[in-house]
């Protein structure tokens, strides 16, 4: 059994969370928390191995607890923002749930803690074993509640989040359930270029270069060493 706490500075927000807890025969909520430097005390004193942990809150923020907090318990980070999630990846957080969480999305984030803390197989979902199948000029992509043509020309970047792909374009922001490489494979080469570990863009929206860094609208990304030399070479083989 998972010991779980919930940690956030809205009640509805723990009412929510504490019942899909219930739901789950492999989940037990130990305590809810709005105060989270009183859940990070009951981490550190090793009495929960998942935590629901929000990440805007007063006192201390999600971020802010999952540094302090050091590996101490696995976390699944619950918010109505998506500009944390790299950051919470980075911290090596299990998953990643936007407000308002439906509960099948719970369920597999909920898995996957499973799998991590009681070496489970979780099944994968089968939609996203294949990579996305170029059709002329347009992809499709599998997000939580359908599946969403994008067109090529539309992409500006795509931004890698662990498990996750943010496809960023002329006018949204597209979370998908995709790994970096199997969109690196299904993107026409002559189209798109992978620049770091974290980034493939459009080559035709790169606006300008300046040492290591690209700039595509106001985004400012990084050229990362394994990958620096291929990109130049596509960008000299253009050079007039």
């Amino acid at each position: 059994m998972i010991r779980c706490l919930v940690v956030d500075d809205e009640p509805l927000a723990i009412d929510i969370i504490s019942d899909y807890i219930e739901k789950i025969p492999f989940l037990t909520l130990v305590k809810s928390y709005q105060n989270p430097i009183e859940a990070l005390m009951a981490v550190q004193n090793g009495e929960a191995d998942l935590v629901f942990l929000d990440v805007q809150m007063p006192e201390l923020t999600g971020i802010q607890f999952l540094k302090i907090a050091n590996g101490k318990c696995k976390v699944i980070l619950t918010t109505a923002y998506q500009e944390y999630a790299l950051e919470g990846y980075e911290l090596n957080v299990v998953d990643y749930l936007l407000k308002p969480v439906a509960f099948e999305r719970f369920y597999q984030a909920a898995q996957k803690a499973q799998q991590l803390l009681c070496n489970v197989a979780a099944p994968l979902p089968v939609e996203t074993n294949a990579a996305p199948a170029p059709i002329n000029n347009f992809i499709f992509v599998k997000t939580e509640h359908k599946i969403q043509k994008i067109y090529l020309n539309d992409i500006l970047f795509i931004e890698g989040l662990k498990d996750y792909i943010s496809i960023y374009t002329k006018t949204e922001r597209i979370i998908t359930l995709q790994s970096m490489k199997k969109m690196e494979d299904v993107l026409p080469e002559h189209q798109f270029i992978r620049v770091h570990k974290s980034y493939i863009l459009a080559l035709d929206k790169i606006e300008s270069i300046e040492r290591s860094r690209i700039t595509i609208g106001d985004k400012i990304i990084p050229i990362g060493d394994t990958y620096r030399d291929g990109f130049f070479k596509a960008i000299e083989s253009r050079n007039v």
